[in-house]
């Protein structure tokens, strides 16, 4: 059986590299919840306290990004429509985790403006492989 709607090489590069992203926030949750000795090296004491006393929920939240983010990429590739309701969950995980890292937590005031960088990016990579997912749904990519 053929598929008339094969998807062009640039799905395969973005579904590889997301893949990675996400593969890399996998490794940056593991560091963090089991508390390893390379995570705390990689810190000043003053955000490691920030980052050791986050809430059960955020990184509950933090868990279900990253691991859904990583589901949703394998599925992207795989070209099953479900990615696109997992990547709607990391998307929605990632704004409860962000709001708090951003907004609840002293981070804000510890580091200044410039701690919104990397959230921001989380946030509009999430937005992107969202989107970019339902349009792959739409050209028959994907099913």
């Amino acid at each position: 059986m053929t598929n008339s709607n094969k998807p062009n090489i640039l799905f395969w590069i973005i579904g590889i590299i997301a893949l990675l992203w996400n593969a890399m926030g996998v490794n940056a949750y593991i560091q963090q919840a089991y508390k390893t000795d390379a995570f705390k090296a990689m810190y000043e004491e003053e955000h490691l306290e920030i980052v050791l006393n986050t809430p059960s929920w955020v990184m509950a939240a933090f868990a279900l990004a990253v691991f859904g983010g990583l589901l949703g990429c394998i599925l992207l590739l795989l070209r099953k429509k479900l990615a696109l309701i997992v990547f709607l969950i990391s998307l929605i995980a990632i704004i409860i985790q962000m709001t708090y890292n951003v907004f609840l937590s002293k981070a804000l005031e510890v580091y200044g403006p410039g701690v919104v960088i990397m959230p921001i990016m989380v946030i509009v990579v999430a937005v992107f492989l969202y989107f970019y997912t339902k349009k792959s749904i739409d050209r028959g990519w994907i099913s």
